[in-house]
């Protein structure tokens, strides 16, 4: 009965600081990852199996492959959505589930409802990217406000979205709600409460997606950037302005890693605690997973966690004994900014004082002032 509701508004926020752990060396962080080691037994019997994102699928794809030439055991891996994979590990079937956004309040609380011990395991930073056919020329960037004109219905047409766009139509694709790339694009762009329009064209499989957007020369899509990645040479990605920036920023490797673009989040993998204290194969390859998670996301065009952000993952799996790292003293960049914080929080508070015995001041002289009319 977990617990990390972690609120990606928040994480964006912060930046790297949720999957870079900057007070940890990362030196001496890597050379205590290098010395890591499955430790839990692997039978070659047992059954493990996880549901889930097709956008974190590929990275955990690399990993079952690796693991079996390794440990001579097969994981069953699906890639049918963030939705199925919750709604798998709700009702016991697999023992993890890859998620591409956090998990929902209604899902958390039917596991708790199970009293599951679950937990959320980081593997990962994607960027989801908007894409279009390689015919539109005329389009390198858009904003929030423009893409939800787009996906709610309200332009049809790409001089609707700005005036020096020509008279053309757009046809528009995205996954369906069962995928976490859906969900999450569509809180970014909509708001919590929000929704596609009818215009859109969803479809179940990614990979559709893309192969729609290549192959129509109207057409506008979003998936994660694996995908673009691996079709960068038919699609055009366009770079995204959130309302808090001055510019549209591209969905690179660099902006992706430090959040500077705006549609950049992090993937998930949800485990279910009790199920990998009791099945060690299962505990044992999701060891696997956070030991080796850096090379597979980098192999399939991820931006990986940070060494000591991957310690932090290994520590929250059950029965391993935590590993230790020290934290060198912060810099002095960082601790300029931590007094100029306390100096601004000292002011507001002293601000707040101050106006606190104005007010008790204007109440006494009022008082008074009824006191000498009574």
């Amino acid at each position: 009965m977990k617990k990390r509701l972690f609120s990606f508004a928040l994480l964006s926020g912060l930046a790297v600081t949720a999957f870079s752990v900057s007070n940890v060396s990362a030196q001496e962080a890597g050379e205590v990852l290098e010395g890591l080691e499955v430790t839990s037994e692997v039978d070659t019997e047992a059954s493990v199996a996880g549901e889930g994102s097709s956008t974190v699928f590929p990275i955990l794809n690399v990993l079952v492959e690796d693991f079996f030439a390794e440990y001579d055991l097969a994981v069953e891996l699906g890639g049918n959505g963030t939705g199925s994979g919750f709604s798998a590990l709700i009702d016991g079937s697999v023992q993890f589930a890859n998620a591409s956004r956090d998990i929902k309040e209604e899902e958390a609380a039917e596991l708790d409802e199970n009293e599951m011990d679950w937990e959320e395991y980081l593997v990962a930073t994607d960027g989801l990217t908007v894409a279009v056919n390689q015919n539109i020329d005329f389009v390198e960037d858009l904003t929030f406000e423009e893409l939800a004109a787009i996906y709610s219905g309200e332009a049809t047409n790409w001089s609707e979205v700005r005036d020096d766009f020509p008279d053309q139509e757009i046809t528009v694709y995205g996954p369906t709600q069962d995928h976490g790339t859906h969900g999450f694009f569509v809180e970014t762009i909509f708001g919590e409460d929000g929704e596609v329009g009818d215009n859109v064209q969803l479809i179940q499989d990614t990979n559709e997606v893309v192969r729609s957007v290549v192959n129509d020369e109207t057409a506008i899509g979003f998936f994660g950037y694996n995908f673009y990645m691996e079709n960068q040479d038919s699609l055009t990605a366009l770079a995204i302005q959130s309302p808090d920036m001055d510019e549209p920023a591209e969905p690179t490797f660099e902006n992706v890693m430090d959040f500077t673009y705006p549609l950049a989040r992090p993937l998930y993998v949800y485990a279910d605690q009790g199920a990998l204290a009791e099945n060690t194969s299962a505990h044992a390859f999701l060891e696997y997973v956070i030991i080796n998670s850096q090379e597979a996301a980098e192999a399939v065009g991820y931006v990986p966690l940070d060494d000591a952000a991957v310690l932090e993952q290994y520590n929250k799996l059950p029965n391993v004994e935590p590993v230790e790292f020290d934290a060198p003293e912060a810099d002095e960049e960082d601790a300029d900014a931590e007094e100029e914080t306390e100096e601004d929080a000292d002011a507001e508070e002293e601000a707040d004082t101050e106006e606190e015995d104005t007010e008790e001041e204007d109440t006494e002289e009022e008082d008074a002032e009824e006191e000498d009319a009574e």
